[in-house]
């Protein structure tokens, strides 16, 4: 940790003293707390007006004539040919061209220097925006290498990016080279804008850091370049430049980076207190916004034992990573050491195993910072971050519970001065269709080549009168920050986990594929006479993605009809997954999405009504007669057919990734019909194992081999199938924190069960004496296997069928035979050798928040609105009965 000046270069480093030293030190330091007054601040608009001003009122002069620019025989300057709905005018609105090398020198004060580099991907005096590949290197530093800004910002659904630097500059003389790639011959190099700002020696450690995970230290000096990939104002809103310290850093909204629902809740400091720096700490090491909000796991104790508070970043593969943590209590009963006691986690390691921020700070509204050095090894292009609090409960705190205030993520440069990444991979396009396959595995996957090869072509731009509305939204909203949270368009999702790469400024325009031949486009008249104008009367529920009405279209069918909340934090992405996935299949045990809507800002999704609801409330928490049995496993094999023609019937594997009973529907003829295809995902290609993806999900349900590598099959689906078979045997949620911890998840109570050839103990007790005791054997053989810890040794869904169409018939021949049932004595199954599983040994008290944990989280259903909320579910999606979605 480092407290500096504008005036003094001294340093004072934290070297983990006693708390009463540490603190002793931040009261004694003696120097004001004030803004940072730059000594070097430039703005240049690359083929710009020679004065302009941006959105945030910082004035930006050009540099043609400038005297930056060494020459200009190898450049030329020019206007973008189009301007998208989301881009400012400045400086994006006019670049510098190379066609060979080409520096800019600036003449700058020695010290470190953030350099930010502005590009917005456009076509330039004809040129073809996909052509802009180049490098950017500073003094010994590689800035970027074959850096395709527009397939850049395409695969993280961009408009426009900023690459933000900190170099050190010895010698009074800043040099910014850009080089066109030498693998074409029509490469070319450009760059919108180029802001050079000085600032202290903030970022600078003593070698005293250690890596998390190891026990070597590490040390950030003058020879260190840094890039900036994140920076968050945890718990609050962005920042922007003119808002900061006087380093003219943008910080962002955290909410996009939170993997899973358990988002915790976000806090402001009680009227009791302050929140200001120490007398003599520097306030230019965050702006107080920062410190004056804070995101914490919430207010009940049991709930946050069993989750973590969980934050995932895409970074760059190779490289060490400065990660700083910003705290500070903001309430008026945290005022003492070990009333708030918590771990830190980063990518399944522990950084701080007993956190206390008023043990650091010395009182609540303090201001205080961490840094931890992350490497992460060579491997995929690009891997996740994860960052996870948890409670200590060791140290019997007042408070199980844990905060962070704000975070910041710097790559380091490698030993040969390397800071560029690779260029992110296009994201995949879903390409499925309503053909069934032969049933031959080489047939599917000659489709799935041929249907890869022209996937591109499927995707349309969504209309402009939505694109118009959701950036007119999103800069109402950036103009009102006690709006909170927002539905924004995909692309100012940048910061998201499905983003590639740092986030600053960015923002963007929506696009989409719209399959309008393939499913019916309503108008928003449609939609408002078929709910007779959202009467509150046919309410069904209310999602995280919005309310869900009853309504009837065309002189009388009955359908439901999801009408999108602009607040939601869902939204977007699931609306366009929805339509996109669920417009090219027609099977009878899959939902049938009749239509949408996309106009006057608002997004409508048209399904079939199911009148029976889901599936999970029938089976536990609900006023409805309990299901029998034979009805139970009819309705499973249902589910199991629509989940076999996903993974083998349609061009592409199509995988769910979030089974679970409460998207399992019922229509009036009982049948099952799987439903929600928000987080789908197209599988592997003919030459691939598995498709390497953030993890996503629902807690309880999730296949633990997809949680530890990331790496997502058909399988995964088969696993969260095992879960619902469980469900159906033992009526009780997936996940049940009130449980004792052995108990919490059923996946693992039921595989301990039946190792203990106890199984049959923890069945429903309205199932007793009705069940086939051949039947039940095969059904739990089944779901063992299901659950099984490795994906190849778990069965494909084809097989999951036939075996319990088999069970099935066991059941009805039982029946006809006549007689009751006793598999209450059942005691032993004798499992073939490849069933009888061991543990998993996923334990959900301290390893991550799929139910509690280490550091890595899932993206499922918060805990403290899991199944054991109490809520009432009503009769259609899933979303309706856990508002708090995935």
């Amino acid at each position: 940790m480092i407290f500096s000046t504008n005036h003094i270069s001294m340093r004072i480093h934290s070297y983990r003293w006693p708390v009463s030293a540490f603190s002793l030190l931040l009261l004694a330091f003696v120097i004001s707390a004030v803004d940072y007054e730059p000594t070097e601040k430039i703005f240049l608009s690359c083929g710009g007006p020679p004065d302009s001003a941006d959105s945030d009122g910082r004035k930006w002069t050009s540099d043609i004539g400038s005297k930056f620019v060494l020459s200009s025989t190898n450049s030329l300057t020019a206007s973008a040919a189009i301007q998208k709905p989301s881009v400012p005018q400045v400086p994006y609105m006019s670049a510098r061209i190379f066609h060979s090398d080409f520096t800019y020198s600036f003449p700058v004060a020695s010290g470190r220097m953030f350099l930010r580099l502005y590009f917005y991907p456009a076509s330039y005096n004809g040129l073809d925006a996909s052509h802009g590949v180049f490098s950017v290197t500073s003094g010994p530093y590689t800035l970027l290498k074959n850096f395709n800004a527009s397939q850049t910002t395409e695969a993280l659904n961009y408009d426009y990016m900023i690459k933000e630097f900190s170099l050190n500059v010895p010698f009074e003389w800043l040099n910014i080279t850009f080089t066109p790639s030498q693998n074409a011959s029509n490469s070319y190099a450009f760059v919108n804008g180029i802001e050079i700002v000085s600032h202290p020696d903030i970022y600078i450690t003593d070698g005293t850091e250690t890596v998390v995970g190891q026990s070597t230290g590490f040390n950030i000096d003058n020879s260190t370049a840094l890039e900036n990939v994140y920076r968050l104002n945890v718990g609050g809103n962005d920042i922007s430049p003119s808002h900061d310290t006087g380093l003219q850093r943008s910080w962002h909204d955290d909410s996009n980076y939170i993997f899973s629902a358990a988002r915790g809740v976000t806090e402001v400091p009680d009227p009791n207190v302050t929140v200001s720096y120490p007398s003599g700490s520097p306030s230019y090491i965050a702006p107080l916004d920062v410190y004056t909000t804070l995101r914490s796991m919430g207010p009940n104790a049991s709930v946050n034992q069993n989750y973590n508070l969980t934050w995932t970043f895409n970074i760059d593969s190779g490289f060490s990573y400065l990660v700083r943590l910003h705290f500070c209590e903001v309430s008026d009963h945290v005022n003492k050491v070990n009333q708030r006691v918590f771990s830190i986690f980063m990518n399944n390691r522990t950084a701080e195993k007993e956190a206390d921020v008023i043990g650091w700070a010395g009182s609540n509204g303090v201001p205080v910072h961490r840094d931890y050095v992350v490497f992460v090894p060579t491997g995929p292009p690009q891997q996740y971050l994860w960052l996870d609090l948890h409670p200590y409960t060791l140290s019997k705190s007042q408070r199980y519970d844990a905060i962070l205030n704000g975070l910041e993520i710097f790559k380091i440069n490698g030993t040969n001065g390397n800071l560029a990444g690779p260029n992110p991979a296009p994201l995949p396009q879903p390409l499925v269709d309503t053909g069934q396959s032969s049933g031959s595995n080489q047939s599917k996957n000659h489709k799935a080549i041929i249907g890869g090869a022209v996937g591109g072509g499927l995707a349309t731009l969504l209309v402009a009168g939505l694109i118009v509305c959701v950036v007119s939204y999103s800069q109402m909203r950036k103009k009102d920050p006690s709006t909170g949270d927002g539905w924004l368009p995909l692309s100012l999702y940048g910061n998201s986990p499905s983003s590639g790469s740092a986030k600053t400024t960015t923002t963007g325009s929506y696009s989409s594929s719209r399959p309008s031949n393939l499913c019916r486009h309503f108008s928003f008249a449609e939609i408002k006479d078929a709910t007779n104008d959202f009467d509150e009367a046919l309410l069904l529920g209310v999602g995280g993605f919005g309310k869900v009405y009853r309504g009837e279209i065309d002189s009388g069918a009955k359908v439901a009809i999801k009408r999108g909340n602009p607040l939601s934090e869902q939204g977007m992405h699931e609306f366009q997954t929805e339509i996109e996935m669920l417009s090219k299949l027609r099977h009878r045990h899959l939902v049938s999405l009749i239509g949408y809507c996309e106009e006057n800002c608002e997004m409508v999704l048209v399904y079939d009504y199911m009148a029976y609801g889901t599936l999970r409330e029938h089976l536990y928490k609900t006023q409805n007669p309990p299901l029998p049995w034979k009805q139970r496993l009819e309705i499973c094999i249902g589910a199991a057919r629509g989940l076999h023609y996903l993974h083998t019937g349609a061009k592409h594997t199509i995988i769910h990734r979030d089974v679970k009973t409460t998207n399992i529907l019922l229509d009036e003829n009982w049948v099952a019909k799987v439903s929600d295809f928000g987080l789908s995902k197209t599988g592997p290609s003919l030459d691939h194992t598995h498709v390497s993806t953030v993890v996503k999900g629902s807690f309880g349900y999730l296949d633990p081999e997809y949680f530890r590598r990331q790496q997502l099959t058909d399988k995964s689906d088969v696993y969260s199938y095992g879960v619902v078979l469980f469900e159906i045997l033992c009526a009780r949620p997936a996940l049940n924190p009130t449980l004792p911890k052995e108990q919490v998840s059923l996946a693992e109570w039921a595989l301990h069960c039946h190792k203990k050839e106890m199984l049959d103990k923890i069945i429903d007790p309205y199932l007793k004496g009705k069940i086939a005791p051949e039947c039940f054997k095969k059904v739990a053989e089944t779901a063992v296997k299901c659950v099984s810890d490795v994906g190849s040794d778990r069965p494909p869904m084809g097989d999951v069928l036939w075996n319990l169409e088999f069970a099935l018939q066991l059941q009805e021949s039982a029946e006809e035979s006549g007689g009751g049932f006793g598999i209450e004595d059942v005691k032993s199954f004798e499992f073939t050798k490849d069933s009888d599983l061991s543990p998993m040994g996923f334990d959900y008290s301290n390893s991550c928040s799929v139910g509690q944990g280490s550091s890595t989280s899932i993206e499922g259903r918060s805990l403290a609105s899991q199944d054991s909320d109490g809520s009432t579910p009503s009769a259609v999606f899933s979303q309706i009965m856990n508002p708090e979605g995935r």
